[in-house]
C-alpha cells in the first residue's frame, strides 16, 4: 500500500498556519500611525523578523525531536530537507532582526549604528545572552554548509549541532525580557510559553525517554560481527520482542554501542536485512570515522538505539507500479532489505548497483541469491564516475538498461552527490519527482 502523499502537505499547512498568528502578534503591538519615519519602520521590521525567526527556531527544534509519526509518515528524508531550509531562513531572519533593530534605534536616537549597537548590547536586559544565542545559530549554520560539513567528522558535526538547543533557550529568555509583543500581553506569553513547553516535551520524550525505555525493554546486544568485504562488516543484533517495534525493511535507527570509546557516539545505520522478531542486522562501511571501530565489537556488547525511523519502505510504492532500486556505496544496505521483501516476481523489481570495482559490491552474493530465488533483475554498474553520457546512470544509459523506468517507482540511496546527480537524470528520463524516493540521515 502506497504511503499517503498528503502527509507532507498537511504538515506544511500546519506550519504555515503559524505565520499569520505571528503577524497578528506583531500587528497587535504596532500602534496605528506610529511608523512615521525610517527609524520607526526599521525597528518595526526588526521586531517582525525577530518574531518570524523565533517561530522558525521553534519549528527547527521540533524537527530535531524525531517524532516517530513524523519520521515514519512524512519520511526522514523530507524532514531532513525541511530542517536544512528552516536552519538557513532562521539564521537569516535572526541576523536581520539584530541589524534592523540597531539601525532603527540609531535613526530614532540620532546616534551611529556602532554606538547604538554597544548601547543595545550592554544596557538592554538579556541582549548580551541573545547575541550569544545568535552566535551559536550562525556557528551551527556555518558548520552545516555542505562545503564545511563534508570536512567534519560525523561526531564533531553531531555534537556541535546540538548547540541549537541552548540557542533556542537564550532566544526564549530574550523574547520575554525585551520583546514588547510578550511583555504587554499575558495571552501572548501563555501561548508562546505553551508552544515552547510542547516542543521541549517532544524532545525529552522522543529523544531521551522513549529510546531509553526501548533500549532497556528490548535488551538489544551484538551477537556476531561478520566481515563482508574490504572495510565492511555486518553486525548481527539480537533482542527481546523486537516485533513490537514494527521495524520494516528500508528503515534505519541511530545506534549507540556501549563499548569503551564508543558509548557516547550515535550513528544512523539502516537495517540491511529484513527484520525478524528476535534478530536485526546492520552493515557498516569504514568511512574514516568511528565506524572503523565497529569491526572490533565483541559479542554481548549492549546496544542503545533510537528508532526505527524512516518512510523509505514498501508503503511508498504505488501498488500497480513496478519498482526500480538504485544503490551506491553504503546506500546498498536499505536497498538490499527492500530487494528481499518487495512483492512481485520477474521484472517487477530491478536493482541497479553502482560501484567503482567488483570488490566494492557489498552483499553481492546475497543480492544474487535473492535475484535467483525471486527472478528479479540485478545489474552491477561498474567503473569510475563520469559526468557525461558514458556514466552508467546517465539518462540515456538508464533508458537502455530499464526501458520502462519512467513508469516505475524509484528508490534511491547512496552518497549525497551521487543521489542528487541520479535524481536529475531520472527527471530527464521522465520519472515524476513524487515517485523518486530517497533516504538521508542528515541529523
Amino acid at each position: 500500500m502506497a504511503a499517503a502523499r498528503w502527509w507532507p502537505a498537511a504538515v506544511l499547512l500546519v506550519a504555515w498556519a503559524g505565520v499569520p498568528a505571528v503577524l497578528a502578534v506583531w500587528w497587535q503591538d504596532t500602534i496605528p500611525g506610529s511608523l512615521r519615519g525610517s527609524g520607526d519602520a526599521l525597528a518595526a521590521a526588526g521586531r517582525l523578523s525577530g518574531l518570524l525567526a523565533a517561530y522558525l527556531l521553534l519549528l527547527l527544534v521540533a524537527s530535531m525531536a524525531r517524532i516517530p509519526w513524523l519520521e515514519n509518515r512524512v519520511g526522514s528524508d523530507v524532514v531532513a530537507r525541511w530542517h536544512r531550509a528552516l536552519g538557513e531562513y532562521t539564521v537569516l531572519l535572526a541576523a536581520a532582526h539584530a541589524v534592523l533593530v540597531v539601525l532603527g534605534y540609531a535613526r530614532q536616537s540620532g546616534t551611529g549604528p556602532l554606538a547604538e549597537a554597544g548601547t543595545v548590547l550592554f544596557h538592554y536586559p538579556d541582549v548580551l545572552l541573545a547575541a550569544a544565542g545568535l552566535g551559536l545559530l550562525v556557528l551551527v549554520g556555518a558548520l552545516s554548509a555542505r562545503a564545511v560539513r563534508r570536512r567534519l567528522r560525523y561526531e564533531t558535526w553531531y555534537h556541535l549541532h546540538l548547540l541549537v538547543y541552548p540557542a533556542a533557550g537564550l532566544a526564549f529568555a530574550h523574547e520575554f525580557s525585551v520583546g514588547a509583543d510578550f511583555s504587554t500581553s499575558a495571552r501572548n506569553r501563555l501561548l508562546w510559553s505553551g508552544a515552547h513547553i510542547a516542543v521541549a516535551l517532544a524532545v525529552l520524550v522522543f529523544r531521551v525517554a522513549l529510546p531509553l525505555s526501548r533500549s532497556v525493554r528490548h535488551r538489544l546486544r551484538v551477537v556476531r560481527v561478520v566481515p563482508e568485504g574490504p572495510g565492511v562488516v555486518s553486525i548481527h543484533l539480537a533482542g527481546r520482542r523486537l516485533d513490537e517495534l514494527g521495524a520494516q525493511a528500508g528503515q534505519f535507527a541511530r545506534w549507540r554501542f556501549l563499548a569503551r570509546g564508543q558509548w557516547w557516539q550515535s550513528h544512523p545505520y539502516s537495517l540491511s536485512a529484513a527484520p525478524t522478531p528476535g534478530h536485526w542486522r546492520i552493515t557498516v562501511k569504514d568511512l574514516g570515522d568511528s565506524s572503523a571501530a565497529l569491526a572490533r565489537l565483541r559479542p554481548g556488547t549492549r546496544v542503545w538505539f533510537e528508532g526505527p525511523y524512516g518512510a523509505f519502505t514498501a508503503r511508498r510504492r504505488t501498488p500497480s507500479r513496478k519498482v526500480l532500486l538504485i544503490a551506491g556505496g553504503a546506500g546498498v544496505t536499505p536497498i538490499r532489505a527492500l530487494y528481499e521483501t518487495l512483492p512481485g516476481r520477474g521484472d517487477d523489481v530491478v536493482l541497479l548497483y553502482r560501484a567503482s570495482r567488483p570488490a566494492d559490491l557489498v552483499l553481492w552474493s546475497e543480492l544474487q541469491e535473492i535475484a535467483r530465488s525471486r527472478g528479479f533483475a540485478l545489474h552491477p554498474l561498474l567503473g569510475p564516475r563520469s559526468d557525461g553520457p558514458d556514466d552508467p546512470l546517465s539518462a540515456d544509459r538508464l533508458r537502455r538498461t530499464v526501458p520502462d523506468a519512467a513508469r516505475r517507482d524509484v528508490y534511491l540511496c547512496g552518497p549525497d552527490a551521487m543521489a542528487e546527480a541520479v535524481e536529475r537524470q531520472l527527471r530527464l528520463v521522465g520519472v515524476p519527482r513524487h515517485r523518486i524516493h530517497r533516504e538521508t540521515f542528515a541529523f
